[in-house]
């Protein structure tokens, strides 16, 4: 099965959604860094997040739970100059209140971005205190926006009951072909609620192309501008109305090149977004 696509897309072309509490617009394919940046010798990754930008990405999410990677991001960042053009997200994952924000404060610094665009509690580890500290940050310009995350749809429950009860800007959670549980309630719940939606795991932690794999490309696939079982899943997981970006993770350039053209041309409509779950099952 091959990811290459055949062309750069255009810049302007890329689709974006709005950030329901302000109204700002990101591109729908935005870019993760668990594994893929987290490396001793980043060298290779500085072509992929120069490519990325140009070709009209922005939002970059990184965590102090992924080794070197906010580190290594920071580095890349600086030394391409692309702070201005890129909207920076990382995660608090720790307890306590000094705890959390001696870490975002390393967070920041490691990243070369503070203020920081999004700061997020990862897996909701101690997050009523996280967001007490995070609502004076937003108050005082250290962070844009805040919100929580998690990665399994066994926690989506206790994920629901925050974005109900708290103030979010933001919510990443796992949603895929694969992991469609978020479609249930979580995600008209962020819709209703006004709380932007970033998806981590948009090709369920790499499962979905096993199983397609040995599977060719239906025909029906150019009717969305496709050219990839990557695109098709990605055009599925952005075409949900409550969806604001995906963030595929990516070390490979010809990776890249074919996950970002996931944002570009026609998008799936809802009978659409049947077929594909039909063929992915």
């Amino acid at each position: 099965m091959s990811r290459v696509a055949a062309q750069e897309p255009a810049v302007s072309a890329m689709h974006t959604r709005p950030i329901p509490s302000s109204g700002e617009k990101l591109p729908v394919i935005g870019m993760g860094t668990w594994q893929t940046f987290d490396v001793a010798d980043p060298a290779p990754l500085e072509e992929v997040l120069k490519v990325f930008s140009e070709l009209g990405g922005k939002l970059l999410d990184s965590s102090p739970m992924y080794g070197k990677s906010e580190q290594v991001a920071g580095d890349l960042i600086g030394k391409l100059g692309l702070r201005d053009k890129l909207f920076i997200a990382t995660k608090v994952w720790t307890k306590g209140k000094a705890e959390g924000i001696a870490q975002m404060e390393a967070s920041m610094k490691k990243l070369r971005a503070k203020p920081i665009d999004l700061m997020q509690v990862h897996n909701l580890v101690d997050v009523g205190t996280h967001l007490d500290t995070l609502r004076g940050w937003k108050k005082d310009g250290i962070v844009r926006y805040l919100g929580v995350t998690h990665y399994t749809a066994s926690q989506h429950d206790a994920v629901a009951k925050l974005v109900a009860s708290e103030n979010l800007d933001f919510l990443q959670i796992n949603y895929s072909l694969g992991e469609r549980e978020a479609e249930d309630k979580l995600l008209p719940l962020a819709k209703d609620r006004g709380v932007a939606v970033i998806v981590n795991r948009p090709f369920a932690g790499g499962e979905l192309f096993k199983k397609l794999r040995e599977k060719p490309l239906p025909a029906w696939a150019k009717e969305i501008d496709c050219e990839s079982w990557a695109q098709v899943m990605l055009k599925f997981v952005v075409s949900h109305p409550a969806i604001t970006c995906a963030i595929p993770a990516t070390s490979k350039i010809t990776h890249l090149r074919d996950n970002m053209k996931a944002g570009l041309g026609e998008m799936p409509d809802e009978a659409m977004r049947k077929r594909i779950a039909a063929e992915a099952a």
